[in-house]
């Protein structure tokens, strides 16, 4: 039997394309109904949209943390109700000079507090903003937490700016977009956006070829937990057994268990290590375990392996 296609695939998204559209394609590929990203991409932005393929779906909680970097095209003098290209002009302002952009740049380095854009996929009394927003609404944005690590002036072409930014899960580079221009005595809106990293994973490394989707599929092997800094175990076949079947984990996994950090929310893949039937090695992925309330338990595990 055909082993179903699972994994990693770092796809290319290009600007014109919903994260949707980018999800069916990659499951008409796959002829799978199973595939997620582990973050949207805005309809005008391009660059690098993660895809779990298969039974990886259930893997996306890995990815919830990690940082990514942008950049980001700021075209000054009109800000839009969608902070993009494709909104209507709502407030406009003047161009501001470059030392007046590079002065506002520094009140938005590390932790800051920012306010979601109105047409966003965020849920506000169990509806959507942007769907509130669109019906001529005003949703309450309620400001978040959100720490630019890094940000930087790339290029000054007026009336638009090019920005390098590398930020934590949850920014909104439209918002940040938007700030900048107000604190700089201006009104903006992003003409452009690319990501271009997401934590270890690069853009250069996608694919954008629809054509080369199937051999990009990376799979779910230890090398992937290590550029994601998540421990791995090695199970020979009867504490594989073990694992598969539920049971305690501090009995078939001992001491080692020790050796893992012991932070609420740490995780640690576990893999069998032994032989096929026909006698060839192979590692193959069981499951996650995930430390939970002081001590280890099972996360996700892969019933068929």
């Amino acid at each position: 039997m055909q082993q179903k296609a699972e994994g990693l695939l770092l796809l290319n998204k290009k600007s014109g394309f919903t994260s949707f559209d980018s999800l069916g394609i990659v499951k008409k590929t796959f002829a799978t109904g199973k595939a997620g990203h582990t973050g949207t991409l805005d309809k005008f932005a391009a660059g690098l949209l993660l895809v779990l393929v298969g039974r990886a779906v259930k893997l996306n909680f890995l990815f919830e943390n990690c940082s990514k970097e942008y950049f980001g095209t700021i075209l000054f003098g009109r800000e839009t109700d969608t902070l993009d290209p494709e909104g209507a002009v709502v407030a406009e302002g003047p161009v501001p000079s470059r030392q007046e952009v590079e002065a506002a740049l520094d009140a938005f380095r590390g932790e800051i507090l920012q306010s979601p854009p109105a047409y966003s996929a965020l849920h506000i009394n169990g509806r959507r903003a942007h769907e509130l927003a669109r019906e001529g609404k005003a949703p309450e944005m309620k400001k978040r937490p959100a720490t630019i690590y890094e940000l930087e002036l790339v290029s000054w072409t007026p009336p638009e700016a090019v920005i390098r930014t590398k930020v934590s899960a949850g920014t909104y580079i439209r918002s940040l977009a938007r700030d900048i221009a107000i604190s700089a005595g201006s009104r903006a809106h992003l003409s452009a956006l690319k990501r271009s990293s997401v934590g270890p994973f690069r853009a250069e490394d996608a694919v954008s070829d629809e054509e080369g989707l199937a051999d990009a599929l990376r799979p779910l092997e230890p090398k992937l937990f290590g550029e994601l800094s998540v421990p791995c175990f090695f199970l020979d076949e009867k504490p594989a057994e073990d694992f598969k079947h539920g049971r305690p984990v501090e009995k078939f996994m001992g001491e080692a268990l020790h050796e893992l950090p012991s932070t609420n929310g740490s995780c640690a893949a576990v893999f069998f290590k032994g032989s096929s039937q026909a006698g060839s090695a192979q590692t193959r992925l069981l499951g996650v375990l995930l430390h939970k309330n002081g001590k280890w338990s099972y996360g996700h595990v892969f019933a068929d392996n």
